[in-house]
């Protein structure tokens, strides 16, 4: 898989891709993120990528030029099964979306700046876009590194256990059951005894009853889906 991401802000994005399984997955080939620094076309001598928007109003927004330029030189040279924008007034990310995308080849992203960008932008290039909560980030830096790692750790080969991506909260709607690891007692506290039992097919059953109790407790509107 091929990600690029444009950005005003390339040295945010530096580390998230340096470090864990998404560096594990780019060592190994099986993804590649390419960040595309949007001051690279900006107009003029200073570079300029970001204007006062028509109508007044705090705040200011990044131009079309300079974004048009970019996503055109990338189209030009592959074709991209996605151009995503990142921005809070898009649907929320969800593990459906990063399943579907982790199946894509070439995805292309868009992280947002200021008061965002020029909606003729986003009018005709952009395919989807995501939000990653209803918040408002500085930029859409930190969105897109979130995004990329959701997919990327779903790549095949990418996790050391390719079947621990599947019993993820949210894969089947259901949040995780609780996990323990050793000492089995702590402070007298007990790991339950079904996971001592050994008898693998009533521990998958008790996992299952307490990630349907979580979700019931914890997220009801997931059951509703």
């Amino acid at each position: 898989m091929r990600i690029d991401i444009i950005t005003v802000a390339p040295e945010l994005l530096e580390s998230p891709f340096n470090h864990s399984m998404i560096k594990r997955a780019i060592d190994k080939g099986l993804a590649e993120v390419h960040l595309q620094d949007l001051r690279n076309y900006g107009l003029g001598n200073y570079r300029q990528i970001d204007d006062y928007q028509y109508g007044g109003g705090a705040g200011m927004v990044l131009m079309i030029e300079p974004i048009a330029t970019c996503i055109e030189k990338l189209l030009a040279e592959r074709e991209y099964d996605e151009v995503i924008y990142m921005t809070p007034d898009a649907k929320t990310l969800t593990q459906p979306v990063s399943n579907a995308l982790s199946l894509k080849k070439q995805i292309l992203i868009l992280t947002g700046h200021y008061k965002g960008v020029d909606q003729r932008i986003r009018d005709k290039y952009i395919t989807m876009e995501i939000s990653i909560g209803d918040y408002v980030l500085t930029g859409g830096e930190l969105a897109a590194a979130v995004l990329c790692d959701s997919v990327i750790r779903l790549i095949p080969e990418v996790l050391g256990d390719e079947t621990s991506a599947l019993t993820d909260s949210f894969q089947d709607n259901l949040l995780s059951p609780p996990v323990y690891t050793r000492p089995a007692i702590f402070q007298g506290m007990k790991v339950p005894d079904i996971l001592l039992s050994g008898n693998f097919p009533k521990i998958e059953t008790w996992r299952s009853e307490k990630a349907l109790e979580r979700t019931q407790q914890l997220r009801p509107d997931l059951l509703d889906e």
